[in-house]
C-alpha cells in the first residue's frame, strides 16, 4: 500500500506550526524532512508526521511525570 503524502499546508495545520518553524526545525534535525515530488513540490509521509507528533506528546508526558 502506498502511503499518503501531506503537502506543507496540511503539515502546518496538523502540527500547529508555521512554515518558517517547520524549516527551522528541519535544519536543526528536529522535524522530518520532506520527499521531493518535483522541481518545486515537496510532501511529508503521513506516518513520519504522526510519529513526530506522538514523540512530542510522549516528551510532554515524561516531563509531567518527572515534575
Amino acid at each position: 500500500m502506498i502511503e499518503r503524502l501531506l503537502r506543507r499546508n496540511e503539515v502546518e495545520a496538523r502540527c500547529g506550526i508555521a512554515r518558517s518553524t517547520i524549516y527551522d526545525m528541519m535544519a536543526n534535525g528536529t522535524f522530518p524532512k520532506p520527499v521531493k515530488l518535483g522541481a518545486r513540490a515537496v510532501a511529508w509521509p503521513e506516518s513520519e508526521i504522526t510519529s513526530w507528533l506522538e514523540q512530542r506528546i510522549a516528551q510532554r508526558d515524561e516531563c509531567e511525570v518527572s515534575s
